[in-house]
């Protein structure tokens, strides 16, 4: 009986240890695929990643159709704020993107203390970033800060909008940043183009890069 019962234990520990490595071995199986999906999975995510942020030649051509269309745009509105910055002007843009993000405030408690973030910035006579405003312009916008509504600033925005879209738009169309978009990969070097000293061109995350041609 008692040989029985040693012969018994030696089986069971035998078929255990056999299971535990069969076990681990399936486990080991199963991480390895998961892993290969998940390598695959997250490829598959930056491929569609990157997909998504190749600027096509239509989107860019659509940039000239209107100052609207461009700036709506977000690489469109990151090339036409690094073409102001170049020209020392990028208060512009910077005081347009602040009004609209303004007019999204959807808590009444927080209008006075944006509004008069925006006003000091950019209005204000001792404004870090004054803009371009007629005095009637800049009066009355004064005038709104005394009880602050999401329109106080439309006027403002307005006539900075049409100065934008008469002066330095004009010159961004023809500007390489521009320019060196809207041509073709591989294309030919016009002769406009090649007087060029720089070529400027748009990373994925909406920079403009520099770099000498």
């Amino acid at each position: 009986c008692r040989g029985s019962a040693m012969l018994c234990l030696h089986l069971h520990l035998h078929f255990f240890s056999s299971s535990a490595k069969d076990m681990k071995h399936r486990l080991g199986f199963l991480l390895q695929k998961s892993d290969s999906c998940d390598y695959s999975s997250s490829q598959g995510k930056k491929e569609k990643i990157s997909s998504s942020q190749r600027l096509s030649q239509e989107e860019v051509r659509k940039w000239a159709d209107s100052l609207e269309n461009l700036i709506h745009h977000d690489r469109g509105l990151a090339a036409f704020r690094a073409f102001l910055k170049s020209e020392y002007s990028e208060e512009n843009i910077e005081f347009w993107v602040s009004c609209e993000e303004y007019k999204k405030t959807k808590s009444p408690a927080k209008l006075s203390p944006k509004a008069r973030k925006i006003y000091d910035e950019f209005i204000s006579v001792q404004a870090t970033k004054e803009v371009n405003l007629d005095s009637c312009t800049r009066e009355k916008t004064s005038h709104n800060m005394l009880e602050p509504t999401l329109s106080c600033f439309d006027e403002a925005q307005r006539k900075i909008f049409t100065l934008m879209e008469k002066d330095s738009y004009r010159r961004f169309l023809k500007s390489p940043y521009y320019l060196d978009l809207v041509s073709p990969p591989g294309a030919g070097c016009g002769p406009e183009n090649c007087k060029r000293n720089h070529t400027h061109t748009l990373d994925c995350n909406s920079n403009i890069i520099s770099q000498c041609a």
